[in-house]
């Protein structure tokens, strides 16, 4: 069996494609995997790692307005559409999925010409330009949040949740904390955006971290991104705070073990990407939300929204992040356990922690319809 996965980007591309590779790696140990990105993307450092084979297709998206740059882009999508043509013909795949990204429009589109079945993982509530244009060709849509279901045809739309790694479910309280150093009996909140920081967050946390100092009863671990970590912990000199001094307080660069610290958290705040959504609500963590403002079609926001309106996070725009308006949520959600408590079972409710399991079903089965 020969599967074509393509994802590329960003990491909320990227793992989610890993995820599922895994998965039916555990099903099917014959199965032959060739991966399709881009050479200027993550994936050309992180996908070589894993001892994968890797394609590449040169394409960029469009800017939203007519220029001679996008007119280099469109003659490189070109060229990208043919390359991709000659890479399924080589491989001869079974299936091919994409899992969101430029490059997998004409990996896909050259699948399916090609008859072979295909499939999409589309992570968030409102689907981009790429993925909206692949439905029509298509043989089936996992979608990661039920609101985006509305935006495909219905009867080629699974509803799978978004796949997770298997390593934030078993990660443990105790261990977790152990990890970090915490009490696990303390209430904890962990604060991060995402693998590259988010600068509003830093620095509206850089004054609550200094009144938390005095309060050793709430433990706090703040993930800063690596270009933003020299920043921060300067500004925490200059707020007087001595971590060394404040063992409930840690701020890291960047987290290789971001499950254990999701094991030991009470509360989250994060930025509103579909694979950090999907961890908080498989562990059923509640949140605050501060959806990234730039997110194309605004699709982090939405993404919130459906959170939000299950009851399972409340939200903050980024416009309207200061100091004191998170603060002031953190202060009202911290003295309230029996609020947190109802946020937490209601994330839980919206967990999929068989996602990965459900689609790589679902690929087998394409696969197997195919052979």
């Amino acid at each position: 069996m020969k599967i074509i996965v393509s994802g590329g980007g960003t990491g909320g591309h990227i793992y989610p494609a890993l995820t599922i590779i895994r998965t039916i790696q555990a099903q099917r140990p014959d199965a032959e995997f060739l991966y399709v990105g881009t050479h200027a993307g993550l994936e050309a450092d992180i996908i070589p790692k894993e001892n994968l084979p890797f394609a590449t297709v040169d394409i960029q998206g469009f800017r939203r307005q007519l220029t001679l740059d996008n007119l280099r882009r469109a003659g490189r999508a070109m060229v990208g559409v043919g390359k991709a043509m000659r890479i399924v013909r080589d491989f001869h795949p079974d299936v091919a999925v994409g899992t969101g990204g430029y490059v997998c429009g004409p990996i896909l589109l050259a699948a399916s010409l090609a008859h072979v079945p295909t499939l999409i993982q589309e992570q968030n509530v409102v689907p981009g330009i790429t993925n909206k244009l692949l439905a029509h060709f298509v043989s089936k849509i996992a979608v990661g949040m039920p609101e985006a279901g509305k935006h495909f045809p219905e009867a080629k739309v699974v509803d799978t949740g978004n796949p997770i790694r298997q390593e934030v479910m078993t990660a443990e309280r105790a261990a977790g904390a152990q990890a970090f150093g915490f009490d696990p009996a303390k209430t904890t909140v962990l604060i991060s955006g995402g693998s590259r920081g988010a600068r509003a967050i830093n620095r509206a946390m850089v004054p609550l971290l200094a009144e938390a100092a005095r309060h050793p009863e709430v433990q706090m671990l703040l993930v800063t991104g690596k270009g933003e970590y020299d920043d921060i912990m300067a500004r925490l000199r200059d707020a007087g705070v001595d971590l060394a001094q404040t063992p409930h307080l840690q701020v890291r660069p960047y987290l290789y073990n971001m499950p254990q610290a999701q094991a030991m958290a009470d509360l989250a705040v994060f930025r509103a990407g579909a694979t950090g959504l999907a961890e908080l609500t498989a562990r059923g963590i509640p949140a605050i939300l501060i959806p990234y403002p730039y997110a194309a079609e605004n699709h982090q926001e939405h993404n919130a929204q459906a959170l939000v309106d299950a009851g399972a996070a409340r939200m903050i725009l980024n416009r309207d992040l200061t100091a004191k308006t998170l603060g002031s949520m953190l202060t009202e959600l911290l003295s309230q356990p029996e609020k947190l408590k109802q946020m937490a079972a209601a994330s839980r409710q919206l967990g999929r922690p068989q996602a990965a399991q459900t689609i790589a079903d679902l690929v087998l089965a394409l696969a197997e319809q195919r052979q």
